[in-house]
């Protein structure tokens, strides 16, 4: 076993800018040496804290979890965002071998009977404690988390669930490396003249750069990043290329060979059912959304499936405007999935007179970027400070001090903007030190957030902006919604610090941050041309706000229909064909032929290597309270009102999962939200229709 002096001690001893890890002075292979230390160290706290002869108190074995383990959460925390945002052949390897260790460290701990004893005995005398209600949060995730373990499973029982376990975490490992696999390997090598056709400006110059990447320096590069490949399906006007490029990119994970998911899909879904049973649960839906706000599968499902009737409907009716629009240009064809972006930006720059091409230049990622902070200023009186030159994971990636009114350091934050083929698609936010009090065994008396957000955003040529789409850019207000949920977390206990809260609530600060992107102020003054630095006119802005709900039909469907496969999956007994399940449960909901699935079962990564599994719904269930507490701010007439500001803040940004996700909501708002304000927000219905059918 390593001792200290084996390892490199700049993977847990964190000594850059206010406790900034430093990156460059850790090498890929540092981690298996430090991986195999920390392991150790948290296995021997575990032991001491499981054999300690004195009497079970709330200190000496939950606080005492709580901040064990901390070399491993370091080391983890640098390794897994290698992993995700900047990765290679050595990290991928070593990636494969440790997702299933660390399953089997975890497994013992939550199988070690001599610390759920400890826990299982001041559970059971909770009442008596004295406890605060943040503590009783805190013992009761660590309470359930052994559980959901298999603490009280018999000892074959608790083996079995183990290994399951540790198979997951390969098969999870396996699944996102193959899509990356398979996004990083396809490439469409475009020259110019008609191959391209319709491209705009800022989408040549990020296929350009793509192509140099490829080493094809003359040419043009679409490749399977959604920051190249939307756009190239919106806007090119070659029919066969759209359809090459689309089905390339609904293909990932599902082509034949060593990157095929199909296989590890089926071989998922079995073993999670497995678990369920082995907890006593009837499916692996269950025992997921067991301490979530949705509680059961049929709450789950009777939202979908309500939002689906009327969004497809509405999708229904887009696709006759399409294939009008396709007529009128004297064609034949059907509409197709290759199509309807097109067609449908077409549509839009009809209707509302502008085109996301002459949108574009108006949002520049460095001024969105600034969008983001003054809001979260405005809102919340914090402010973002940049500090050049400070070594991050990768040369793009940009280091903030997040200061408060009376300056005081609040947060440290990472910015991640640009895709690049070492990074999975996607974006996300995630954290490399979480929020809390505790004084922790190396003397620190609580902990900074340090918090990181990725994007996918094409990179510009030299010497170029950064341009974004409207999707984009609502992107990065939502991942920075995220973000904030972790830099202004106010608890005591890291277990329920920031993001630490259930699956269908945690989308809630983001989604919700989104909102201010399109508040006219924010746009008048952000949404700058690049060239001549004039503001968007007011003419356009009002048609983009215009058109917020244009296409909601195509969204919600895509949507939809993913989350009510995944549902599907984990509430049957077998799935011996998940592809067939797929397709039946696509047929019998209806789903038009024109429209697939936002992400297709082979590269569901939400689900089968995300942490989203029977979770997915998620992002639907926080945008009924995401619309109601936006509708919260529009009705004082303010969208930056002090007061309701102050409640969110208090209330949602800062409590992390130390209280309930309802009574925290309920305190925002007064109470709880209907659908009736999301389903308005989408245009998928008027409050008119919605009292009248109440009525």
């Amino acid at each position: 076993m390593s001792s200290p002096s084996q390892f490199n001690q700049a993977l847990v001893n964190w000594n850059g800018l206010h406790g900034l890890p430093r990156f460059d002075a850790v090498a890929d292979g540092d981690f298996a040496a430090a991986f195999e230390s920390a392991l150790a160290s948290h296995e021997r706290e575990i032991d001491a804290i499981a054999s300690n002869k004195e009497e079970p108190s709330f200190d000496n074995t939950v606080v005492a979890l709580e901040i064990a383990g901390d070399e491993l959460s370091r080391v983890s925390a640098l390794f897994w965002n290698r992993a995700g945002a900047h990765t290679n052949d050595v990290i991928q390897a070593l990636e494969r071998d440790i997702s299933p260790k660390m399953s089997r460290h975890y497994s013992k701990i939550g199988m070690n009977a001599d610390l759920f004893r400890r826990i299982d005995t001041l559970w059971e005398k909770r009442e008596s404690l004295g406890l605060t209600l943040e503590q009783t949060r805190v013992l009761e995730r660590h309470w359930k988390g052994f559980v959901k373990s298999g603490a009280k499973l018999p000892k074959a029982e608790q083996e079995k669930l183990a290994t399951i376990n540790e198979k997951l975490a390969g098969l999870s490992t396996g699944f996102g490396q193959n899509v990356l696999a398979d996004e990083k390997s396809w490439s469409l090598i475009l020259s110019s003249g008609d191959e391209l056709a319709g491209i705009p400006d800022f989408l040549r110059d990020a296929m350009a750069a793509a192509a140099r990447e490829r080493g094809e320096g003359s040419k043009y590069a679409v490749t399977l990043s959604r920051s190249i490949i939307e756009p190239f399906l919106t806007f090119s006007e070659r029919r066969d290329l759209r359809e090459q490029a689309f089905k390339a990119w609904v293909a990932r994970g599902e082509n034949v060979g060593a990157t095929d998911n199909r296989g590890i899909i089926r071989e998922t879904l079995a073993l999670r059912d497995e678990v369920a049973k082995l907890l006593g649960y009837g499916n692996f839906a269950e025992l997921k959304l067991d301490n979530t706000m949705a509680k059961t599968p049929e709450v789950v499902n009777d939202l979908l499936r309500a939002v689906w009737a009327r969004a497809v409907k509405r999708a229904h009716e887009e696709e006759a405007d399409i294939a009008g629009l396709i007529a009128t240009e004297g064609k034949n064809h059907e509409v197709m999935p290759w199509d309807w972006r097109h067609y449908a930006e077409k549509i839009r720059a009809q209707r509302f007179n502008f085109s996301e091409a002459e949108l574009k230049p108006y949002l520049q990622l460095e001024k969105i970027i600034d969008a983001c902070f003054d809001v979260a200023g405005r809102l919340f009186g914090i402010r973002a400070v940049e500090k050049k030159g400070i070594a991050a994971y990768h040369p793009d990636v940009r280091v903030f001090e997040i200061r408060d009114r009376d300056d005081k350091l609040v947060a440290l934050f990472l910015g991640d903007y640009f895709a690049r083929s070492s990074k999975r698609s996607g974006a996300w936010m995630s954290s490399f030190q979480s929020q809390h009090k505790l004084v922790l065994k190396n003397g620190h008396h609580g902990e900074l957030p340090i918090i990181y957000n990725v994007c996918n955003f094409a990179k510009p040529a030299e010497g170029k902006p950064a341009l974004l789409s409207l999707d984009d850019a609502r992107t990065l207000f939502h991942e920075f919604g995220h973000a904030l949920h972790g830099m202004l977390s106010n608890v005591t206990y890291p277990s329920v610090a920031g993001t630490g809260v259930s699956r269908d609530f945690v989308e809630l600060p983001s989604q919700l941050y989104e909102h201010w992107l399109t508040v006219p102020a924010i746009l008048k003054e952000y949404a700058v041309h690049f060239e001549t630095g004039q503001p968007m006119p007011q003419a356009l802005l009002d048609k983009v706000l215009a058109a917020r709900t244009f296409n909601s039909g195509f969204n919600t469907v895509e949507f939809t229909s993913s989350a009510l496969v995944d549902m599907a999956f984990h509430t049957r007994d077998k799935v011996e064909d998940p592809m067939a399940v797929q397709a039946e449960v696509l047929a019998e909901i209806g789903m038009p032929k024109s429209i697939v699935m936002r992400h297709a079962t082979p590269h569901f990564q939400h689900i089968f290597s995300g942490g989203y599994s029977a979770g997915y719904y998620s992002y639907m269930w926080s945008e009924v309270l995401d619309a109601d507490a936006f509708a919260a701010f529009e009705e004082t007439g303010d969208a930056f009102n002090g007061e309701m500001a102050r409640k969110l803040r208090d209330n949602i940004y800062s409590t992390g999962g130390s209280v309930d996700p309802e009574d925290a909501y309920k305190a925002f708002r007064g109470k709880l939200p209907s659908p009736d304000a999301m389903l308005v927000k989408k245009g998928l219905a008027t409050f008119e229709e919605l009292t009248g059918s109440d009525a």
